[in-house]
């Protein structure tokens, strides 16, 4: 089976057209000296407190996002929330971009309601890293079939290094390459948090895990 330095590894080598690699490439804008390396530990780090727990679930989104995985290199969380990510997996880490933290939208509801579950759950995508339009860098697209194909050889992998409870996929992107990938494995779909999912999204997280909002406003 590959450890978690191999698996990032060979995360780090992928390359696409009109992508960006957080684990190997540098933003000459937002990225401080030694932003790459930095993503690069920091995910290994809570690769290897994975393996050596009962990771729950894993839960997986399309891709990364340019206000998002891009800066931090971690699925579903940007920059507000990259300090509470590495507490749940007891890894010191410090922001690896300068100026103003930036916020994402999508992460914003994902993190609503992950601190609401104490579980180990693992964040991941389809596609683990950022593809953006052709000479537009901080824009986003969906990636394409070369690119899906990539990421789920990559996704195939985390699933035997950790051997999650169950897969929550989080959207018809997700859903599709969880059900191609892991056909014997517990996938639960949800809606994806964005364009009015809000709310339905929140509300099956939390029946899913048995949870309860703390406000009565969303």
């Amino acid at each position: 089976m590959m450890r978690p330095s191999a698996f990032v590894s060979s995360l780090s080598a992928l390359s696409f057209e009109d992508t960006f690699n957080p684990y190997s490439d540098t933003c000459p804008v937002h990225d401080k000296i030694g932003a790459p390396a930095q993503r690069t530990r920091t995910l290994t780090a809570m690769l290897d407190a994975a393996v050596n727990c009962e990771v729950d679930s894993l839960w997986i989104g399309r891709d990364l996002g340019y206000r998002g995985g891009r800066r931090t290199g971690l699925a579903l969380t940007d920059d507000l929330h990259i300090a509470a990510h590495a507490r749940r997996w007891g890894v010191a880490i410090s922001r690896p971009t300068k100026g103003q933290p930036v916020a994402e939208r999508t992460a914003a509801v994902i993190w609503k309601v992950l601190d609401e579950i104490e579980a180990p759950i693992f964040l991941w995508n389809a596609f683990p890293l950022h593809p953006h339009e052709t000479d537009s860098p901080f824009s986003n697209r969906a990636h394409n079939a070369n690119e899906r194909a990539a990421g789920e050889d990559i996704l195939s992998e985390l699933i035997v290094l950790m051997c999650p409870q169950r897969i929550v996929a989080v959207g018809n992107d997700a859903a599709k390459s969880a059900a191609r990938i892991a056909p014997a494995k517990a996938v639960c779909q949800v809606r994806h948090p964005s364009y009015g999912g809000q709310s339905e999204f929140l509300a099956q997280i939390r029946s899913l895990y048995s949870c309860h909002s703390h406000s009565l406003f969303e």
